[in-house]
C-alpha cells in the first residue's frame, strides 16, 4: 500500500471514451479500489465524445453511486485528443492520471507512478515492455512512426508509450495555456519539458470490445500530427530530395548528349519513360501533399476555433450541468 497523501493532494483522473458502455463499470471498479488503498482525495473526469450507445446513461448511474465521477459531453466527436486536453483543463486536481477505459493499461500501476512523482519528477509515464492483443500491423507501425518522429522532430518522444502518464499541477497549467488545434499529448508534454521519468509495464488486451480511438487509421493520424506539429524537417528532407533529383536529372541529360555526340543509337523504349514520369509524378505528389498538410495545419490555427465545445457538464459544482 501507498504512504498516505497529505491533506492538500489531489489526484484527477482523466479519462476520454467514447461508444465505451460495457468498459465503464469495469474500469471503474478497478480505479477506485487503486485510489482507496492510495488514501487520496480524488476526482474522475470522464471526458466523452456523444455516440449512439449507453455510456453516457452508464456514467450519469454511477454518478448518482459516487460523487467523485465527473463527466463532460461533447456537442460532437472531436476525437480522442481533443477530449484528453478537455479533461487536463478541467483537472483540478494537484496532480493528474491520463487513462483509456479500456484496461488495457492497468490502474493498479498508478501508486508507483504517483510515488514516483512526489520523489520530484513532474511526469512520470508508463512504458510498455509487451502490447498483447495489438496485431503485428499496429506494432510494426508504432515502432516506424516513433522512430521516424524521433528522428526527425524537435522533441524527444520516448518509444512505446501512449497518453498513459501521471502530470503535476504545473504541468496541467502549461499545457492549458497551449492553443493548439491538433492536441498531440504525448509531444506537448515533451515540449513542455520539466523532469520526467518513466515506468514499465506489460499492456493487456482490451477489457471488451473494439476501440474506437485508436484503430489503425486513427493511429496513422496521430502519429501524422505528432510529425508535422513539432518539426519542419519533412520540409527540408523534400527540398533535398529535389535538389539531388534535379542533379539526377542534369547529369542524366548530359549523358545523353554525349551518347548522342559519340554516335550511339538514342531510341528511348517505353518502359523507360513511363517508369520516370511515374517517379517524378510521385515525387511531385508526395511534396505537394507534405505541403498541403503544413498548410492545413495553419489553416486551422489561423482560425483559431476551439478544440472542442462542451454540450453538458455533470457534476462540475462551477459550471452549468445539464
Amino acid at each position: 500500500m501507498s504512504s498516505p497523501a497529505t491533506a492538500s493532494e489531489f489526484l484527477s483522473i482523466v479519462v476520454p471514451v467514447f461508444k465505451e458502455a460495457d468498459n465503464i463499470r469495469p474500469f471503474l471498479s478497478r480505479m477506485e479500489a487503486v485510489v482507496h488503498s492510495m488514501n487520496i482525495a480524488y476526482e474522475i473526469v470522464f471526458a466523452m465524445d456523444p455516440g449512439p450507445d449507453q455510456t453516457e446513461a452508464v456514467i450519469r448511474e454511477e454518478i448518482l453511486r459516487n460523487p467523485h465521477i465527473k463527466l463532460l459531453v461533447f456537442s460532437r466527436r472531436f476525437g480522442q485528443p481533443a477530449a484528453t486536453m478537455a479533461g487536463i483543463q478541467h483537472a483540478n486536481g494537484s496532480a493528474c492520471v491520463v487513462i483509456d477505459v479500456d484496461l488495457q493499461d492497468p490502474p493498479e500501476l498508478i501508486p508507483e507512478m504517483y510515488q514516483k512523482m512526489r520523489q520530484g519528477f513532474d511526469v512520470v509515464y508508463a512504458k510498455r515492455r509487451s502490447r498483447e492483443g495489438e496485431t503485428l500491423v499496429k506494432r510494426l507501425i508504432a515502432f516506424i512512426g516513433y522512430a521516424a518522429i524521433n528522428k526527425l522532430s524537435d522533441v524527444n518522444i520516448p518509444r512505446n508509450t501512449g497518453d498513459f502518464r501521471i502530470m503535476s499541477r504545473r504541468v496541467l497549467q502549461e499545457l492549458s495555456n497551449l492553443r493548439e488545434t491538433h492536441g498531440f499529448l504525448r509531444g506537448l508534454v515533451s515540449f513542455v519539458g520539466f523532469n520526467q521519468t518513466f515506468v514499465e509495464y506489460d499492456r493487456d488486451a482490451r477489457h471488451s470490445g473494439k476501440g474506437n480511438y485508436n484503430r489503425l487509421f486513427g493511429s496513422l493520424k496521430i502519429g501524422l500530427n505528432g510529425l508535422i506539429s513539432f518539426s519542419s524537417k519533412p520540409l527540408f528532407a523534400m527540398s533535398l530530395t529535389g535538389f539531388f533529383l534535379a542533379l539526377f536529372s542534369f547529369a542524366l541529360g548530359g549523358w545523353y548528349v554525349l551518347q548522342k555526340l559519340l554516335g550511339f543509337d538514342l531510341t528511348p523504349g517505353l518502359p523507360t519513360t513511363v517508369l520516370v514520369v511515374t517517379f517524378f509524378s510521385g515525387i511531385q505528389l508526395l511534396g505537394l501533399g507534405l505541403i498541403g498538410e503544413y498548410v492545413g495545419r495553419i489553416y486551422d490555427e489561423v482560425k483559431s476555433r476551439p478544440m472542442y465545445i462542451v454540450d453538458k457538464s455533470v457534476n462540475f459544482n462551477h459550471e452549468h450541468e445539464t
